[in-house]
């Protein structure tokens, strides 16, 4: 690999790369800089405006997932050093970077994991066909002759390999179609949750990135969806300077590339993740400095905008009057011959898919509570209540449960409609859905802890306290469906916008878009940070068709086939202290409720070694789903000596070899140097130096006392860790019997 990448990116094309993504960053952290001004005056005006939204009914959980993981076991991965299959003990933490150690012995030494893998912009493919369909089209003139050795063989029928445009790819394969259904599902959610990488509670830096990128690319002339718009703002930064320099780079190198056609795909592949980490690099450094200068001039321009807030106002409805003067007819007729007709099949396409998964979601919670109350009546009661709590609490977050409600999204086409408006891809709309199922499930499921808790403190019986679960389930359900008629009507509607205000802007640039520089001239120097031409013009487009797009939902939620409510129907306060129970600290269900288990369970006492209630803590975590096994049992292949280590592992045979050894935890290498074995410490190391998960810039907050690791691969795909370090993530509830547990 490195004679590679030193033969193809030699000093002067490395110069080169660096001077071409300083220019494109250059350009678009301008673009950044005006939209951080207008970004903010929105926030601040919506806080002291308001809107009409509907208050919600559900109550929301605020630290969702902490200390969890959502996933764990044993999958095979490709090596491509040595060109070797590997079984490696994997887990996902809440922050969903999928973390993979040399085997569990390593883990449970706390050797810091061989990588972890940031999903964002990842596809899954379940078929070697697929990937090597992706990677000829991705390098032109390089489809290999049939009968030739394909770039990548898998030993079994069950591979899973994740595929990036730009960075590395991994192989993983399982040995059942029942492993790798689950290892789908559960990296599906890796990916669904990393690609929603900018904080929603973002008001400001969130929108303004979002409005510079589609500025900066309505500049380039591409309008409509954009498939790479996903992960941190880094990670999206680094996709956007790829658009543009991986054809240029691409069409520069693929004629030196030597070998035979499997060779040059697997050298171009190197190559891409090489340029792919330095622009990340480059553009991590730039956005963060624009970042804090902008951040650093906030509180000035938040006072601006306080004293100045009502001529500001009334600048931008001049400005957008003017505008609208100018633009109303023509966008009009636009809408009207371009837009209208076809804005109710639209609307049709994402319903039907979009609320089957919402009555999925219902239909899994009733199922969930029901069999967990018929089990409170048939084995036990109040004494094994907070067990069976402790994994309905979790239910979102099981990615096997929550699975039948995700698919229900995936029928979603715009036939015909997706090329007339320039809709790349519909993935951004069936993602968008999943994650509001995910959050409604979530937001069920809390209001019925909540009301339940609440219930417990009256002391019930176990008659009274089955009558009581199924009274808060119908209360709930009735909160559910409002609120998510609610979510729904919304997405609705933004998913309408993003797809017809593109087209129209592109409609309308050729007559339009050379006439609005001539209206810079109304706005006052003072407010010139706050409004901007540009975003006017958008608004008064999108109000001419938001008419259509608003009435269009409403004749929807009349028809009631899609159990919509109407806009009429509006719940105030139908529980005014319901909120109120929400402010109390979280419940912990096994401890408050863990029946006769708990007293085995409870906090170590004062005088226990600092160690031992670590392992104490990691021994009680809480797991959503696990499929550990435990290496040390009597797994179901017969064990046998270490075999040979050939090129490749070709065979089910081979792998059952490698799965029947007694595992040890070998020595990792990092950067090419052997590392010394890590025994297990007798005390936590300080908090100041784990190397840190690469989506802990997803999640602010979360991992605020960790600093940044120092290796160059962070957040690109894979991190290997420092040999001084120790991975943040020690937790697993895997019993020494070696049982595949779910939940």
């Amino acid at each position: 690999m490195g004679d590679v990448l030193s033969t193809h990116l030699d000093d002067a094309r490395r110069q080169h790369i660096s001077e071409k993504t300083g220019k494109i960053l250059t350009e678009f952290l301008r673009f950044y800089e005006d939209q951080y001004g207008v970004a903010l005056f929105n926030s601040m005006r919506h806080e002291i405006e308001g809107t009409g939204t509907p208050q919600a009914q559900l109550l929301w959980r605020k630290v969702p997932l902490e200390e969890r993981i959502i996933f764990s076991g044993n999958l095979f991965q490709y090596q491509e050093d040595n060109k070797k299959w590997r079984n490696r003990f994997s887990l996902v933490p809440h922050n969903y970077g999928l973390v993979l150690y040399e085997n569990k012995v390593a883990y449970e030494r706390h050797v810091p994991p061989r990588a972890i893998i940031n999903s964002a912009g990842y596809k899954i493919l379940t078929s070697v066909d697929q990937y090597l369909e992706l990677v000829g089209n991705s390098l032109p003139g390089t489809t290999s002759k049939s009968g030739t050795a394909p770039i990548l063989k898998c030993p079994t029928q069950f591979p899973l390999i994740l595929w990036h445009p730009s960075a590395r790819h991994y192989y993983f394969c399982m040995m059942t179609e029942a492993e790798q259904d689950k290892w789908q599902a559960v990296l599906q959610d890796c990916i669904r949750h990393c690609n929603n990488g900018i904080p929603e509670n973002s008001k400001v830096e969130g929108p303004a990135f979002t409005d510079a990128i589609r500025m900066y690319r309505q500049s380039k002339e591409l309008y409509g969806t954009w498939e790479m718009l996903c992960g941190n703002e880094v990670q999206i930064l680094s996709n956007l300077v790829m658009e543009e320099l991986g054809p240029e780079l691409r069409t520069e190198l693929s004629p030196r590339l030597k070998g035979k056609p499997q060779e040059r795909q697997r050298q171009w592949i190197q190559i891409s993740d090489a340029v792919y980490r330095l622009v990340y690099e480059q553009a991590k450094t730039r956005f963060e400095a624009v970042l804090s200068k902008l951040q650093l001039a906030r509180p000035a321009m938040e006072a601006v905008i306080r004293t100045d807030m009502d001529q500001i106002i009334t600048s931008k409805e001049h400005l957008a009057s003017k505008i609208r003067g100018f633009i109303l007819p023509k966008a009009e007729v636009c809408v009207r011959n371009h837009v209208q007709p076809y804005i109710p099949s639209i609307l049709e396409a994402l319903m039907v898919p979009t609320s089957q998964g919402f009555a999925e979601v219902r239909d899994v919670f009733f199922k969930e509570v029901t069999d967990m109350n018929l089990n409170v009546i048939n084995e036990g009661g109040i004494d094994k209540l907070g067990e069976y709590m402790e994994k309905l609490s979790q239910l979102a977050y099981h990615p096997l449960k929550m699975q039948s409600c995700y698919e229900k999204m995936e029928p979603l086409r715009l036939d015909g409609l997706q090329q007339r408006f320039d809709v790349s891809s519909t993935a951004v709309f069936k993602q968008r859905a999943q994650i509001h199922m995910r959050e409604q499930m979530d937001n069920a499921v809390y209001t019925f802890e909540t009301l339940l808790h609440q219930e417990l403190g009256k002391g019930p019986t176990k008659e009274e306290l089955c009558k009581s679960i199924q009274r808060i389930l119908e209360r709930v359900l009735k909160k559910y469906d409002y609120d998510s008629s609610s979510v729904r009507k919304r997405f609705f509607r933004e998913a309408l916008l993003q797809i017809t205000i593109p087209f129209l802007l592109k409609k309308l640039a050729p007559t339009c878009k050379s006439e609005l520089p001539r209206f810079q001239e109304l706005i006052f120097e003072d407010f010139a940070r706050f409004i901007l031409v540009e975003n006017t013009y958008e608004e008064v487009v999108l109000q001419t068709v938001m008419k259509d797009i608003l009435q269009a939902v409403k004749e929807a939620a009349v028809q009631r086939k899609h159990n919509l409510y109407r806009d009429s129907v509006v719940l105030h306060n139908s529980d005014p202290n319901l909120h109120l129970l929400a402010e109390g600290a979280p419940i912990d269900w096994g401890e408050e409720y863990g029946g006769s288990s708990s007293g085995d369970r409870g906090s170590p006492s004062p005088r226990v070694p600092e160690a031992a209630t670590i392992s104490e803590k990691r021994r009680r975590a809480k797991q959503v789903v696990s499929v550990v096994q435990d290496e040390e049992a009597g797994l179901p292949f017969e064990a046998g000596p270490e075999p040979p280590s050939p090129a490749s592992l070709d065979s089910v045979t081979e792998l059952r070899g490698l799965l029947a050894q007694n595992l040890r935890a070998e020595s990792p290498l990092l950067n090419g140097a052997p590392v010394q074995e890590f025994p297990q410490p007798l005390v936590p190391p300080k908090a100041s130096s784990p190397p840190t998960s690469p989506l802990r810039q997803l999640l602010p907050g979360k991992a605020a006392d960790l600093e940044p690791p120092k290796p160059s691969d962070q957040e690109t795909g894979e991190q290997v860790s420092s040999p001084g370090g120790r991975p943040a993530i020690h937790t697993t509830t895997e019993d020494s019997a070696g049982v595949q547990t779910e939940f």
